[in-house]
C-alpha cells in the first residue's frame, strides 16, 4: 500500500484515538527507519522507548524466531520455560523475590496497586487502602492506573474514579498529608516521562523510601519508561540508592513485543495467592524469549556505553540555540525550548528526524544501540530546526 491508502483505511476503520504524524513506517535498521515512500528517518523516539535495540536487530530476531518455531502461546494453567527463565533473570538482577507477567505497563501498574491493597488488607484489615501518587505522574490507561495518574487532563470524561487515591507534590510533607495515616502504598516514577521528562529529587526519593519503610507503606517504583537500561542502569531507582517493595516494568523489556512485569520484593512477595490476579497473554513465550535476549544483553559493559551516549547527547543538546534546559536522566531526555515543541517535531519530521513531545517539552528516547553516526545525523537536523 502507498501512504495515502494506508491513511485512508486508518481513518475509515480505526478508532480515532491517535493524532498521527503523516508518515507510515515500514522498516529500517537500528535507529534508521524507512517510510512507505522510501524516505529514511533517524529515530530519536524508539516507539516511545520500546525498541531499545532499534529495528531489525539480528540477535533479537533470532531469539524470537527460535521460540516461534516451538510454540507461540501457553496458557497459564501450565508451566512455560521462557517465563521461568525471564523471571529468574529479573529476580537475580534486582533482588526481587517473585514476578507477575502481563502485557503492558498499565497492566503491570494495575497489578502493583491491587497487590498493595491486598497486602495491607491481609495485615491491617479495612481502612488502610489509600494509594498516594505524585502530581505530574502517568501510570496507565486502565481505570485504576488512570486514577493514579496525577494529571487532571487525563481524567476528563472517565469518572467516577477508583476511590481512595490521593495526589501529592514531590515533597515528603505533602505525601504524609495525602496519606492521612491510611495509605497502603506510594507509587512514583523516578523520572516522570509524560509530564516533561522530570527526574525526581534524590533527597525526596530517599526520604520517602525511609518513611515508607518506617510506616509499612509499600513503595512502588513505576519503571515502565525509565527502566530497562534507558537511564544508564538496569532500573532508574538504582541511581537513587533505595530498595522499593514493588517495581513495574514494560516498554523496552521485550524490545518491541508486548510485555509487562510486576516485580515483588521481600515485603510484598506473598501479597497474591492463587486466583487473586491473572492474565491470558501475560508471560507469552515469544515475548518472554525476546525479553530474555534483552536482559541478557543489558550487561554492565553495555550500560556503560549507554551512559556514554547519554553524556554525548546531553552535552551537544545543551549547546543548541533555543534550548533553555535539558532534563531527565540518561537516554531519557527532555528539552525545554524557546519554540513550540509540536512545531519542532513537525519540522524535524519533514527533515528526516523522529522525535517526541512531553507536554510543552521535546522528548528524546532513542534506541540504546544508536550509533554515533545516527546520533550526529539526528542532532544535525534538530540543530537546524531550532535555529
Amino acid at each position: 500500500m502507498d501512504f495515502q491508502e494506508i491513511k485512508q483505511l486508518d481513518g475509515e476503520y480505526l478508532a480515532r484515538t491517535y493524532a498521527r504524524y503523516p508518515v507510515a513506517l515500514v522498516g529500517g535498521k537500528n535507529a534508521t527507519l524507512v517510510g512507505s515512500d522510501g524516505k529514511e528517518y533517524i529515530d530519536f523516539g524508539a516507539g516511545i522507548a520500546v525498541n531499545i535495540f532499534g529495528a531489525n536487530d539480528e540477535e533479537w530476531k533470532a531469539a524470537v524466531i527460535e521460540q516461534l518455531g516451538k510454540i507461540q502461546h501457553v496458557s497459564n494453567y501450565y508451566y512455560a520455560e521462557p517465563q521461568v527463565r525471564l523471571a529468574r533473570m529479573l529476580c537475580e538482577r534486582t533482588g526481587a523475590k517473585r514476578v507477575f507477567f502481563s502485557n503492558s505497563g498499565g497492566e503491570a501498574n494495575e497489578c502493583a496497586l491491587k497487590a498493595a491493597r491486598k497486602y495491607s488488607y491481609m495485615k491491617y484489615g479495612e481502612g488502610r487502602s489509600r494509594i498516594v501518587s505524585l502530581k505530574g505522574s502517568f501510570h496507565g490507561r486502565t481505570l485504576f492506573t488512570l486514577t493514579a495518574t496525577g494529571q487532571e487532563e487525563f481524567h476528563r470524561y472517565f469518572g467516577p474514579f477508583i476511590p481512595d487515591v490521593a495526589y501529592a507534590a514531590p515533597e515528603l510533607g505533602d505525601v504524609v498529608r495525602a496519606a492521612q495515616g491510611r495509605a497502603c502504598a506510594v507509587i512514583i516514577e523516578c523520572v516522570q516521562g509524560e509530564s516533561g521528562v522530570n527526574a525526581l529529587p534524590k533527597d525526596f526519593v530517599r526520604s520517602l523510601a525511609k518513611w515508607c519503610a518506617d510506616n509499612d507503606v509499600l513503595l512502588i517504583c513505576d519503571e515502565v519508561q525509565c527502566g530497562n537500561g534507558r537511564c544508564g542502569t538496569l532500573y532508574a531507582y538504582e541511581q537513587y540508592g533505595i530498595a522499593p517493595d514493588i517495581v513495574t516494568t514494560a516498554k523496552g523489556l521485550a524490545g518491541g513485543l508486548p510485555i509487562g512485569a510486576c516485580l515483588f520484593f521481600e515485603r510484598a512477595q506473598d501479597a497474591f495467592s492463587a486466583g487473586d490476579h491473572g492474565s491470558t497473554f501475560g508471560g507469552n513465550p515469544v515475548s518472554c524469549a525476546a525479553a530474555v535476549n534483552v536482559i541478557t544483553r543489558l550487561t554492565p559493559e553495555f550500560l556503560l556505553e549507554v551512559q556514554g551516549k547519554a553524556a554525548y547527547l546531553r552535552a551537544k543538546l545543551k549547546g543548541f540555540d533555543g534550548v533553555k534546559a535539558v532534563t531527565g536522566l540518561g537516554m531519557m531526555i527532555g528539552l525545554v525550548l524557546e519554540k513550540n515543541a509540536k512545531q519542532v517535531v513537525a519540522a524535524c519530521l519533514e527533515k528526516g528526524l523522529l522525535v517526541l513531545t512531553a507536554h510543552e517539552r521535546l522528548r528524546i528516547v532513542p534506541p540504546l544501540t544508536i550509533t554515533k553516526t545516527e546520533m550526529d545525523e539526528g542532532l544535525s537536523v534538530l540543530k537546524e530546526v531550532l535555529k
